[in-house]
């Protein structure tokens, strides 16, 4: 996990801008280095839910249809509960996602809502990997659309489901993008995403997690280490860097202000960087506002690279050929969907990782340990800043 090698590979993405585009919305790990579970009380009893398609600005939602388990709340808040667990995880269509959604759906302890923009792909990959269907339900869910993550919300209110683990997993990377793109709303795409989609989504799911009588309810938002430069790998150039916080607080619509959170002209993995900076300031942010009052544990993790997941299918074949290799026996920073999976999966499960607040990593021989963050990754007030820009950003304030 030291060198952050695939920012040294070119890669071919084609990017468009309105909110289009078709880079990898796919699990936030992406490289350590860059060279870039209610007794089942009859398995036949389900509730089917199907969503009409509908318009948004830039989106065009996807019929989605959601079976959901049986829910009997537990008698009282405190004991051992008989139910399964129920976790929403965004982008669990393939890589990080699915890996987690399915060590989590074998355990038979949990109910996985897969929360993904293509509920086709999604269904398809469940079913690739062996997902009994009484273990999950799919819902879409855009994260470059704040309307549509209001919609995601609503039905899943509607639903009825109690919500015990919310694992924040989508990304979209863009390393090589030359001009940004831009989410429904007009944010450039991977802050739009990465960040405010997830920031919104969690603030408006917060309340249904307090309402959960489940014994560990978590909130797990994935970090990496490319964003932070205490690490070799987040020394790799462009390096994360929010700076003042002056594109942000312009709208990062790269027409009145820069498209980047620092102000700085466009580059596309800086973007990506300075969103995953975001995604692990938020995490300590909600921990300090919210966990000594709701008991929600907030944490953040970076799994391992991941050098063979799909995300980076764009790059040459050259890239794709040498990468794996690279981090198998030169940085020994190379990790399996699968192995990542379960990792992420601990996160949302073990109970032994029941700290709030913390940055989850994992050695060599796969032992979980609390990770420290990078100076400004843990600047308690830039996350205080970055929560209430972020705030009238998505509309919670004025």
């Amino acid at each position: 996990m030291a060198l952050q090698s695939a920012a040294l590979l070119p890669s071919a993405f084609s990017l468009h801008k309105e909110g289009k585009s078709n880079a990898s919305l796919k699990e936030s790990c992406l490289f350590g280095v860059s060279f870039s579970d209610q007794i089942k009380v009859d398995s036949t009893l389900k509730t089917k839910r199907e969503f009409g398609s509908r318009k948004s600005a830039v989106v065009r939602a996807q019929t989605a249809a959601t079976t959901a388990p049986t829910f009997t709340p537990a008698a009282a808040q405190g004991k051992k509960t008989l139910r399964k667990g129920t976790a929403v995880i965004t982008g669990a269509s393939s890589g990080l996602g699915l890996a987690t959604a399915k060590a989590l759906a074998e355990s038979g302890k949990w109910h996985v809502i897969m929360a993904c923009r293509d509920f086709l792909k999604a269904e398809k990959a469940a079913k690739s990997v062996g997902m009994a269907k009484e273990n999950y339900s799919i819902m879409h869910l855009d994260l470059a659309s704040l309307e549509s993550v209001r919609q995601f919300v609503e039905n899943f209110k509607q639903s009825g489901q109690p919500l015990d683990v919310l694992v924040c997993n989508a990304a979209v990377y863009q390393p090589t993008a030359k001009e940004p793109s831009f989410t429904a709303e007009g944010f450039e795409l991977s802050v739009g995403t990465n960040h405010l989609g997830h920031f919104l989504l969690s603030r408006l799911l917060l309340d249904d997690m307090v309402k959960s009588d489940y014994p560990s309810k978590r909130l797990i938002i994935v970090g990496s280490i490319t964003g932070n430069t205490n690490t070799l790998a987040g020394n790799v150039p462009p390096k994360a860097n929010l700076g003042d916080l002056r594109g942000l607080q312009g709208g990062l619509n790269g027409l009145n202000t820069s498209s980047m959170i620092d102000g700085a002209d466009f580059d596309g993995a800086k973007a990506y960087k300075d969103s995953k900076v975001c995604n692990m300031l938020t995490m300590q942010e909600f921990h300090r506002r919210y966990h000594e009052d709701t008991g929600i544990i907030f944490s953040s993790l970076y799994p391992g690279c991941i050098a063979t997941t799909g995300l980076f299918r764009e790059h040459i074949p050259l890239f794709r050929l040498l990468f794996p290799p690279f981090q198998k026996f030169i940085t020994k920073g190379f990790v399996s969907e699968e192995e990542a999976g379960k990792r992420l999966a601990q996160v949302v499960s073990d109970p032994s990782l029941t700290k709030s607040g913390v940055y989850w990593s994992w050695n060599k021989d796969s032992a979980s340990f609390e990770n420290q963050l990078s100076p400004e990754a843990s600047d308690a007030e830039k996350a205080r800043k970055v929560w209430e820009v972020s705030e009238k950003l998505v509309g919670l304030s004025d």
